[in-house]
């Protein structure tokens, strides 16, 4: 169920949102790594079942639309059918659409907007129908006191027989990705100061241990981390010791605040995968594409003719070739493409050699996996055209140029002119705000009249609405002035060795390729931690925002993890306030390093870019009534 449900009401048998592929297709890649997070996958589906079982009889969902997508990634129709779902419909004001069905199912995050629909929704309930139906609503992921009580308020909370919550906290992704998919976890925690993510943060953490067992430590950096760190450590000691006893998977926890690294978010990514995300933005591992590149136009064809509906692709490492290049620096692609194409077509070749019949039978027998193969590479080759008419375009070379400046130390305490001409040009909003926030980033703050001069120019040229974002922006640490003579980012770039001149884009050997110069500080601090420790780095640590602290949970008695030879440590690293693509692609370099001793998993409480991060702080000044 990738994408939105449909605004009418469908049949299961019918096309959907909700995949029809076999479970086991759908979550190999999810247990082909150290840790097998579809056993995480099958523990959240039972979760579901027992509830659809509750509700006897046929039933209709009625969906949250932003849920659609996540579901997708753990329930099939296949799934929901075998529990007697019939009908599917999207939230919306007004009758619910006409289904002869027992139950009907409000899935809905806990949004008091939403408490108001479903409100309108029950009371155009034909109440003279032959058949009266069950009403009940599932929260996700908790049930919300304020809107049972909205519920109340407008005279429907006694219409629901099941009032429950389904605490769908931590969502698979891929074999070594989870999220929560909390889309205002940031905004939240840093503009006001609200703290529900980071309990959902920790509950998912306890979630995890109770499948795969005690967490031996925990390690941190930020305040929003320490805050989860006391929380998962509450919530075990409420357990009084009724938790599994399983040996454990995972050797560390590393909580990573996104206050600590402010930068890399800001930057362009330049992996295939987050430039994929920074011009398309991928939804629940998904993207949208232009339908014509797909399509190639026949002899005679009109553009009339050509599909207007968007190309639709999954991105996970269930294909072959995108788990070969999705971490890859964009510029070493086409190389890795052009080889398979030559590979592929030799395959294909083979048959005019196959002349015994058992030949012809292996070939025929290869052939299915070839024709994907083919599929795939015809895809992945037009998605790089598509974002390679992005990446050799002036003006994406020009802001790159000047970003790289920036992370350098180059010229970030006086006003850019290339950020002058932009907003002379009328540039869009985002991209000078992204620019102007990691000038800031890169220099500890702005010069006050550097900092006036910037807001001045965008309030003259995109409106004084746009008052609210700048002052969300200043809150969040984004935007600020600078405080003090004493620029810390120069210590801190030297010593984590955030910028390197010299990058094999090709054949890296640092994971600083993924923005062909820049090493995330996120990441940074991950590989620190595991050699030589961060003690080495204590001076920088103190500069960067929020505590630093280390926890020891006891395991139970017998479960002490005896690490075989040559087995690697296991790190989850939880980012709490968004992760990018580009910093996942850092961390995947980093487990495949030859010398490498350790794996990670990365959890986040939201996949992000530069974008989506920016536009998530973004209000404008409401005008006026008169």
């Amino acid at each position: 169920m990738s994408c939105p449900a449909c605004h009418v009401t469908r049949s299961l048998s019918r096309d959907s949102c909700l995949s029809e592929k076999p479970p086991s297709k759908m979550s190999a890649h999810l247990s082909c790594g150290r840790v097998n997070l579809n056993v995480l996958r099958e523990a959240v589906r039972r979760e579901l079942r027992e509830f659809l079982d509750k509700c006897a009889g046929s039933k209709a969902i009625v969906w949250d639309e932003y849920l659609t997508g996540p579901f997708g990634l753990i329930a099939q129709y296949s799934l929901l059918k075998e529990h007697e779902v019939e009908k599917m419909f999207t939230l919306k004001a007004g009758p619910l659409p006409t289904s002869d069905v027992k139950n009907i199912i409000f899935l809905v995050r806990p949004r008091l907007e939403l408490m108001d629909i479903i409100a309108d929704n029950i009371r155009r309930e034909d109440k003279g129908r032959f058949m009266q139906r069950d009403f009940h609503i599932l929260f996700v992921p908790r049930r919300s006191l304020l809107c049972e009580q909205r519920l109340k308020d407008l005279g429907v909370l006694g219409s629901f027989y099941y009032r429950e919550e389904y605490s769908l906290d931590l969502i698979p992704f891929d074999g070594d990705l989870l999220s929560m998919e909390s889309e205002n976890a940031f905004k939240e925690c840093t503009l006001e100061n609200d703290q529900t993510s980071l309990y959902h943060a920790a509950k998912g953490l306890m979630t995890l241990q109770s499948l795969y067992g005690t967490i031996p430590q925990i390690c941190g950096k930020g305040e929003n981390a320490r805050h989860v760190a006391n929380m998962m450590i509450r919530m075990k000691r409420e357990l009084c010791g009724s938790q599994n006893a399983i040996c454990p998977v995972f050797d560390t926890l590393l909580l990573l605040d996104r206050n600590v690294d402010l930068l890399t978010p800001l930057a362009t990514q330049l992996t295939y995968e987050g430039l994929i995300d920074e011009v398309y933005g991928i939804q629940n591992s998904h993207v949208k594409l232009p339908p014509d590149k797909f399509a190639p136009k026949k002899p005679g064809e009109t553009g009339k003719d050509l599909p207007t509906e968007p190309k639709k692709l999954p991105l996970n490492s269930a294909e072959e070739l995108y788990a070969e290049i999705r971490d890859k620096n964009f510029n070493a692609v086409g190389s890795v493409l052009s080889k398979k194409a030559k590979v592929i077509s030799a395959a294909f070749e083979e048959r005019h050699n196959a002349k015994t019949v058992g030949e012809i039978k292996q070939f025929v027998s290869q052939l299915p996996h070839m024709q994907a193969a083919r599929a795939s590479l015809a895809n992945h080759t037009s998605v790089a055209e598509l974002i390679k008419d992005i990446t050799t375009s002036e003006p994406f070379f020009d802001n790159l140029t000047v970003e790289q400046e920036f992370m350098s130390g180059c010229d970030t305490d006086k006003v850019n002119t290339y950020v002058e001409d932009c907003i002379a040009k009328k540039d869009p909003l985002i991209k000078i705000l992204r620019l102007v926030c990691l000038q800031s980033v890169c220099n500890t703050g702005l010069k006050q009249k550097v900092l006036d001069y910037y807001k001045k120019e965008i309030l003259q040229t995109y409106g004084y609405e746009h008052m609210l974002t700048l002052h969300n922006l200043e809150k969040a640490g984004l935007l600020k002035p600078q405080t003090g003579s004493r620029n810390n980012y120069p210590t801190i770039r030297k010593t984590l060795r955030l910028w390197v001149d010299e990058v094999n884009e090709q054949n890296p050997n640092d994971i600083s390729y993924v923005y062909s110069g820049y090493a995330p500080l996120s990441v940074r601090l991950a590989q620190v931690l595991v050699r030589p420790g961060w003690r080495s780095i204590e001076e920088v640590l103190k500069i960067l925002p929020g505590p630093q602290f280390e926890e020891r949970q006891p395991l139970p008695a017998g479960l002490l993890k005896k690490r075989q030879q040559g087995e690697n440590k296991v790190i989850l690293i939880f980012f709490l306030g968004g992760v990018t693509y580009a910093e996942i692609a850092a961390l995947r370099f980093l487990s495949q390093m030859e010398d490498g001793c350790t794996e990670y998993i990365i959890a986040t409480t939201k996949l992000i870019n530069g974008t989506t991060w920016i536009k998530s702080l973004m209000e404008k000044l409401e005008p006026p009534p008169f």
